[in-house]
């Protein structure tokens, strides 16, 4: 079986995050779906944050570039940490 190179994003939301950021960041990962990056998404149902899956992506860097413009990082809402996962 051959392994896939993906991107995983996990969002921890910080101290007096806001609700007001929720729908930029849905648009920016409808953007990256409409670009076929984006492979799944999800939020955790503690409400502490969220995670998402990057796909067609080359490199670890490309990937950091992409979410660094993620409103979540724009908008100082979230910590947002990018790992290379290698997928089956």
């Amino acid at each position: 079986m051959a392994i896939q190179k993906h991107y995983l994003v996990m969002a921890m939301r910080k101290p007096g995050f806001s609700d007001a950021v929720v729908q930029p960041h849905r648009d920016f990962l409808a953007g990256l779906r409409g670009q076929g990056k984006l492979l799944l998404t999800g939020g955790f149902a503690d409400g502490t944050g969220g995670a998402y899956i990057l796909q067609h992506v080359e490199s670890l860097d490309e990937a950091k570039a992409l979410v660094a413009r993620d409103p979540l990082v724009l908008q100082d809402a979230s910590t947002l940490t990018v790992h290379e996962w290698n997928t089956h």
